[in-house]
């Protein structure tokens, strides 16, 4: 059983399977490494002094993380006379995904697109619960063997994602806990994107 099936089965109402909910969520955010968010507001950072691209990639509800992280970071933070930062969500393009994925295959989605767009010195987030997803794993095998600079955002035991990204924030959870897992990357996303509006403000 994961969390979420434990907490159900104690849950005497949907009053108090909420607040179960909400105390296991707040578990997830205390053991946060905040060392590794730290490392990835650097590697945003320097990937916007030096005119990089941040691209993102994910499927399901991970694919809209993307859209919405990819937002919040290149439209949240953008302030009158600063640099902004770059950032493009590769599940986007429907056109493009389904070309890929009828021509090639699925496997193929996000490197068909990194083929055409990633330079040396952008910066690839990968986002997924599982850590497995066969997609984001060739995405990330791409970017590490040109010159990219890769960051895994994963939950349950962090699956193959954690090894093989420069850098990773894990949300260590029982396998199959999707929702807290999405839930903690969106929490991530406007932590790191908040923090990074009010640093190009003070500039």
């Amino acid at each position: 059983m994961n969390n979420l099936d434990e907490i159900f089965s104690e849950s005497q109402s949907g009053g108090d399977y909420a607040r179960r909910y909400i105390s296991y969520l707040s578990e997830l955010l205390r053991s946060l490494d905040v060392e590794a968010v730290e490392k990835t507001i650097e590697v945003f950072q320097k990937a916007r002094s030096d005119g990089k691209t941040i691209f993102f990639v994910g499927n399901g509800g991970s694919a809209a993380t993307c859209s919405h992280f990819a937002e919040d970071l290149a439209y949240g933070t953008w302030t009158q006379g600063k640099r902004p930062f770059r950032g493009l969500s590769l599940a986007d393009n429907a056109a493009y995904l389904t070309a890929v994925a009828n021509d090639e295959c699925y496997e193929n989605v996000f490197v068909g697109q990194l083929r055409n767009l990633l330079n040396k010195g952008d910066v690839l987030v990968a986002i997924s619960a599982s850590g497995n997803s066969p997609n984001v794993i060739k995405a990330v095998e791409y970017a590490n063997s040109n010159g990219g600079i890769t960051i895994g955002m994963t939950g349950f035991d962090g699956g193959k994602l954690k090894g093989i990204c420069h850098h990773c924030c894990h949300i260590r959870t029982a396998k199959g806990a999707y929702g807290p897992v999405e839930d903690i990357h969106l929490v991530l996303d406007h932590i790191i994107s908040t923090y990074l509006m009010y640093m190009l403000r003070k500039e």
